[in-house]
């Protein structure tokens, strides 16, 4: 009675779901977010490791010239 008392309580006020029972737990594991989103931040990853390269690469081209102009 009580559970039901303070589930009504938490609805009431907005604060969380309903208090779970034992019978609504998952039975297996469920993946991370960080395993979820791993596929944007490969991509995040990805574009990060392309503009180093090319700044690298613009920096190296403008010293490179500079000392051929002496």
């Amino acid at each position: 009675m009580s559970l039901f008392v303070l589930d009504a309580i938490f609805r009431v006020f907005g604060i969380r779901g309903p208090i779970p029972g034992p019978d609504d737990f998952h039975g297996g594991p469920e993946r991370s977010p960080l395993a979820a989103n791993g596929h944007s931040l490969t991509q995040i990853l990805a574009v990060f490791v392309a503009v180093a390269t090319l700044l690298s690469l613009v920096v190296w081209a403008a010293v490179w010239l500079a000392i051929r102009s002496l």
